[in-house]
């Protein structure tokens, strides 16, 4: 009642309303939209160089104002979290993905509460705000049904949300959620169904639903695909569109995309052309199927980013329909540079690299067909990577230019001039920038309180003067980078940009690690050392960097990966120290970081069910098609089909299962690092055992589903879901006790698999 400014007496006569009207940004205010690209290097949209058909996001860059200079952090949640904060990702708690953390505050697995998103932002200012995509900023353990929910979209200050939670998904079968509900796709492939379309429905339908109630209330709409992440997947009038179009191979696409940036004048016409990444052979060298192999994966790639943009054209031609095209401020950026992650030859199955099986070309060739499609999960090889970081080198993951320059475009046609229409900006922006010129934009001031909480200061650098001049100053003219211990520093010195970089391998001793130092005034594409003849500006540089690093909350340097992708094992998590997991239908999907992890370990598995003669189904499956692991009854049998990569080891009980009440058990083992054995009980009798000869460590970035194999079917023995008939009561599967690991963490494979395609390294 205290913001009641009315009176109240005995009767309604004497007495004077008030009426509190919630927060209105004006009647003018602009909409906000920003459409976020995963693992897309500098020169992959066709603005920016390459011969890719992305005429939409090319017509907003005509239409706009498009970015020359603009860096990211070298990987996805870090990204996002500056993104969406306006600060440090550091500093908010995401030095790398949220599938860990490690006790320290720059590693929380989420974006800290002390820094506001720029979704509770612009709501608290009374704008309607919403998300569809992938979200990737909860810790993993967390994004299952039983939550928490306060690091989702909801939680974090979108109106609603629509999406997949996790690094990657399936594109044709993807993990949903619809706001805190997880939820089964809409249609499925054979139906025309893929996610990026799917995306764009539900946002216009977002913005339809708000703006034809409330037509004076501007939005906030985040659409950050899951696109070009792998899976690189494609509508097959796509993939057919591509066939061909890469086979004179990387090099010499590689030097027409570089001619085309110099003609296009996104680098500097002295801009050297990078030379190949250590691992990268010349294109001529290589052997024919290994060539072919590498075509089709590009092709692959080359089709879902002409997919992709053809639906950005979808939304800006839903927002032209309503009416709200020319007042929205739209930006479309990328996360990071192209992924190093298939490898020197490219994968037709990335979970194959992931459990250290590196397929050769001679095997991947015979599936070459399904490339792009559902039946695979593909990435590019390191030539196809560096083609697409153009004219840079290196990678996602690093602090050097291929990791993190990346293409930015910003569309607004009532808020540029003619003059500003179709020109470029070659000054330093970071995309920690992008909100603090939105607040600017929109005259909002982030709160210093949010929610009881004190708040973090915006960190950013407004380029909102840049924005509307070209010879404008920049505004950010010192950076620092840091991913896995690799470390950088852009700063501007009486008109010279330097840049101190170090590429840091596991384990190196991170003070004997060499620095190197660039001119990127002259010399963008890192292409000439100057530590040798300029160690004086080298040691101030990196002098630097520790400040900034300590200013930004960097420290302790850190590069352990693959023993944080395990959550934390507590009574208080989904991961009890027991290792023991108890589920009972219904239930939905278990993503796979909340999901007990079946990878690399001996796990006994029991289901408790009641049937009659008849009855059939999936009692539990985790993965895909492409690599899982079912358990059913099918033929009055129990049956096991380990699916390794498409290799089928099937166990079909020697006796029936009785009716009435019963109970099914599963034991596997690993007997080798890379071989292991099934059995199946009934009623606690053996009645059947194979050899595994590839035992999985990761089995699928996709998780665990109970009385039912959601999306693709693990076995080719049924049709999914096939759902279970009769009465599963439920499913009880014990994994061994997990030995004592440093600082309390312990490696669970089955969990690290979506934090490993985004950490790999090369």
């Amino acid at each position: 009642m205290s913001e009641f400014k009315g009176t109240i007496s005995r009767t309604l006569v004497d007495s004077e309303p008030h009426y509190m009207e919630p927060p209105h940004p004006g009647e003018d205010a602009p909409n906000v939209v920003i459409v976020l690209l995963d693992d897309t290097g500098f020169a992959q949209l066709g603005c920016y160089g390459s011969d890719i058909d992305t005429t939409n996001v090319d017509a907003l860059a005509a239409g706009g104002v498009q970015f020359t200079n603009f860096h990211v952090t070298p990987l996805c949640s870090p990204t996002r979290a500056a993104l969406l904060t306006g600060r440090s990702q550091h500093a908010v708690g995401l030095r790398g993905v949220s599938n860990w953390r490690t006790g320290f505050p720059h590693q929380l697995g989420h974006i800290s509460n002390s820094a506001s998103t720029i979704a509770e932002v612009l709501h608290a200012e009374g704008y309607a705000t919403f998300c569809a995509g992938k979200w990737h900023l909860a810790p993993t353990q967390d994004t299952s049904a039983a939550g928490p929910f306060d690091q989702w979209p909801l939680g974090r200050g979108f109106d609603r949300f629509y999406g997949f939670l996790e690094g990657e998904t399936d594109q044709f079968y993807p993990e949903l959620v619809r706001d805190n509900s997880h939820i089964a796709p809409p249609s499925i492939p054979q139906d025309g169904y893929h996610l990026s379309e799917d995306l764009v429905d539900q946002l216009l339908q977002m913005i339809t639903d708000s703006k034809g109630v409330r037509p004076d209330r501007p939005f906030f709409a985040y659409l950050p695909f899951g696109a070009t992440h792998a899976p690189h997947q494609a509508p097959q009038a796509y993939l057919d569109k591509y066939r061909g179009r890469y086979d004179e191979g990387w090099d010499v696409v590689r030097q027409r995309w570089y001619q085309r940036q110099l003609e296009l004048g996104v680098i500097p016409p002295d801009t050297e052309l990078a030379p190949r990444n250590p691992g990268v052979e010349a294109w001529d060298d290589l052997p024919e199927t290994q060539r072919r192999l590498a075509c089709r994966l590009q092709e692959a790639f080359a089709a879902f980013l002409d997919h992709t943009d053809d639906q950005i054209g979808r939304l800006v031609e839903g927002l032209r329909a309503m009416g709200e095209l020319d007042n929205t401020i739209l930006v479309v950026l990328a996360d990071n540079g192209a992924s190093q992650e298939g490898g020197p030859f490219g994968v037709l199955h990335e979970m194959k690299f992931f459990n250290g099986i590196l397929e050769s070309p001679d095997e991947a060739i015979q599936r070459i067909d399904d490339i792009g499609g559902p039946n695979s999960h593909t990435n590019y090889p390191w030539g196809w990577a560096q083609c697409g970081n153009s004219p840079f080198r290196w990678y996602k993951q690093s602090t050097h230019e291929g990791g993190v320059h990346v293409p930015m475009v910003m569309h607004w046609p009532a808020g540029f001039g003619t003059g500003q229409v179709g020109t470029k900006r070659s000054q330093f922006v970071n995309v920690s920038d992008i909100t603090p010129t939105i607040y600017e934009i929109l005259g909002v001031i982030p709160p210093e309180v949010h929610k009881g909480i004190e708040q973090m200061p915006v960190t950013g650098h407004s380029f909102k003067v840049p924005l509307g001049d070209a010879e404008a100053p920049a505004t950010n003219t010192l950076q620092y980078f840091e991913n896995s211990g690799s470390r950088a520093l852009v700063a501007e010195r009486e008109g010279v940009w330097w840049k101190a970089v170090t590429k840091h391998n596991p384990g190196d001793d991170f003070d004997a690690e060499p620095w190197e130092l660039y001119d990127l005034s002259t010399d963008p594409s890192e292409c000439i050392n100057l530590a040798d003849l300029e160690r004086r500006k080298l040691a101030e540089l990196v002098d630097l960097w520790w400040q900034e690093a300590e200013r930004h909350g960097v420290l302790p340097l850190d590069d352990r990966t693959i023993e944080l992708f395990a959550a934390h094992p507590s009574d208080h998590s989904p991961h009890r120290l027991n290792r023991r997991y108890i589920y009972r239908p219904p239930m939905s999907p278990i993503p796979a970081g909340a999901a007990a992890g079946l990878g690399g370990r001996a796990v006994d598995l029991a289901a408790r069910i009641t049937s009659e003669p008849g009855d059939e189904g999936v009692l539990w499956a985790t993965g895909t098609v492409n690599s899982g692991f079912s358990v059913f009854l099918q033929n009055g049998r129990l049956v096991v089909d380990y699916n390794s990569f498409g290799d089928h080891t099937i166990v079909e009980s020697t006796i029936k299962v009785p009716a009435g009440d019963s109970s099914l058990g599963v034991h596997l083992e690993r007997d080798s690092r890379s071989s292991g054995w099934i059995e199946v009980f009934v009623d606690g009798e053996a009645c059947g055992r194979a050899q595994i000869t590839s035992y999985m460590r990761i089995i699928s970035s996709v998780g665990a589903s109970i009385g039912e194999d959601h999306g693709s079917a693990v076995s080719h023995r049924y049709s999914a879901p096939f759902a279970f008939t009769g009465t599963l009561h439920e499913i009880v599967i014990q994994l061994p006790q997990p030995r004592a690991q440093k600082a309390g963490f312990v490696p669970r494979a089955e969990e690290a698999a979506t934090a490993r395609t985004e950490m790999s390294r090369q």
